[in-house]
């Protein structure tokens, strides 16, 4: 698992490697088309029996508009065009042979033309075709241009046959339930984040505005490194950069809020959706600057809910945990700290860290989407940035129990003994009270199952001190419940 601001490894389960981002690949230019230049109509091409406008029109229009009689017209078929002519189209190009030895008919050939040697028949339903629609195309361009001249000569105020097509409009505006219209709605509550260290080391993450105050919620990891001495920037989506202070961080929830410093008026907080209402399947737009490019906008679903996730920052041994939501949406190294919107714009995720497949190879430091993307619900995220906004430090709920972080027990196991020795299950603690002992192997947690000690600590860290919650466990291989009541811990230790 990488979070992605530095491309940091963690696991989502099983932990797999990660490869190199593949280097972009360039566009191919659209071939152009020479402007200017008249249609391509061969000077020889068979013409439709239709009235021909020519002088003298005039006059016999204004005697009683006789008309002249309509003589069918052959075209002739030169074998070569006149030395020196500089009649439309031009001399033919050279057109190689085709795979079966033969040619193609020369460029700007009449329709009509007979060959000397009778064509292959599998060739005739094309040239048949081809003959049918030059002689409808020619037919209708005659009528239409007998019908002008007729109209002209007929004492049109006008004398012009040029039709004006309308103006589009000049406020073209995307409807607000499209992808761009949840864009433009939502990137300029969006800030892309530069953080850099007292040493000058640092790197490139996203937030987004939380309140009117000036707020921005973004992850631990962005702002880690400039925290306690370094540089914190937050630039807007119209180049306006501002520079921004921590507020609070929570290392084992990975979020932490920023304040901008000289916070202009007028900002607009992101609408908070209810992760606990995403169902698997729905829309999902991420915005962020991943590998630094700014105001990055992709799509995809909601691919899974309730994925255990551990993930560390590269700065120390401690792990971030969550019940994170998965999403197919592309998430790379910059997106970090950046919304997961729903179809209708509102926040639903912090986007947090990428699943990749190894750690990179030679002159790679960075992987990037495979399309296994993981955002902090924001329900979660919600209550940690209130407790970080009003005291500075998160709080934790727990068990009262150490559980193995071993992931192929079934089950979160309760340890022997606790960090230092201390006991595993504290003393009068939540787990105790209710009943629960070294050894016992928790298989779920409220509805769900619970494989490993991060899924269960991702599970709890998703409610509040106080909640009761169930836990099934295992003892003797017997299965038994019981209900326990959320305790606190404060800070990170």
């Amino acid at each position: 698992m990488s979070t992605e601001n530095e491309g940091y490894e963690g696991t989502a389960g099983p932990s797999v490697p990660s490869v190199p981002s593949a280097p972009p690949v360039p566009a191919a230019a659209p071939e152009g088309t020479p402007q200017g230049a008249p249609p391509a109509t061969p000077a020889d091409a068979p013409t439709a029996q239709v009235p021909a406008a020519h002088q003298g029109d005039a006059e016999q229009a204004s005697a009683g508009h006789e008309q002249y009689p309509q003589y069918p017209y052959t075209p002739p078929a030169p074998e070569h065009a006149p030395a020196g002519s500089a009649a439309w189209p031009p001399p033919a190009p050279a057109i190689p042979s085709y795979a079966d030895g033969g040619s193609p008919p020369a460029w700007g050939a009449p329709a009509h033309a007979t060959p000397e040697h009778p064509r292959k028949r599998r060739a005739g339903g094309l040239v048949a075709a081809v003959a049918v629609a030059a002689l409808v195309a020619g037919g209708v361009g005659g009528a239409l241009g007998y019908w002008a001249a007729d109209s002209s000569d007929s004492g049109s105020s006008s004398g012009s046959t040029t039709v004006a097509a309308s103006n589009s409009p000049k406020d073209f505006k995307r409807a607000a339930g499209t992808v761009a219209g949840v864009a433009a709605s939502a990137l300029p509550s969006v800030v892309t984040i530069d953080a850099q260290s007292g040493d000058g080391e640092g790197g490139t993450g996203t937030g987004f505005v939380y309140d009117k105050e000036g707020h921005i919620l973004t992850n631990n990891h962005v702002v880690a490194s400039a925290a306690d001495s370094g540089q914190l920037t937050a630039t807007f989506s119209n180049g306006k950069k501002y520079d921004a202070e921590v507020v609070g961080r929570a290392q084992g929830y990975d979020v932490a809020v920023l304040k901008l410093k000289n916070a202009p008026d007028g900002l607009t907080p992101l609408a908070l959706g209810d992760s606990d209402k995403v169902a698997v399947g729905d829309s999902t737009i991420a915005i962020g600057a991943p590998f630094g490019l700014s105001n990055t906008v992709t799509t995809g679903i909601i691919s899974a809910k309730h994925r255990p996730v551990a993930s560390g920052d590269g700065s120390s041994s401690k792990n971030s945990y969550m019940s994170a939501l998965q999403t197919d949406a592309s998430i790379n190294p910059g997106n970090s700290g950046g919304p997961l919107l729903d179809a209708g714009g509102a926040v639903i995720g912090i986007n947090s860290a990428i699943q990749s497949t190894s750690g990179g190879g030679v002159g790679q430091s960075q992987a990037g989407s495979i399309g296994l993307g993981f955002a902090i619900p924001v329900n979660q995220a919600k209550n940690v940035a209130e407790q970080l906004i009003k005291t500075g430090e998160p709080v934790y709920p727990v068990i009262g129990a150490t559980v193995t972080m071993d992931e192929k027990t079934g089950g979160a196991v309760i340890s022997e003994e606790g960090a230092g020795g201390t006991p595993a299950v504290t003393p009068n603690g939540p787990a105790a009270q209710a009943g629960l002992k070294a050894g016992d192997v928790i298989t779920k947690f409220d509805d769900t199952v619970v494989d490993s000690g991060p899924t269960l600590i991702g599970e709890i860290w998703t409610h509040k001190a106080g909640d009761k919650v169930t836990l099934t466990y295992k003892r003797d291989g017997k299965t038994a419940t019981a209900e326990v009541t959320l305790g606190e811990r404060k800070g990170d230790s």
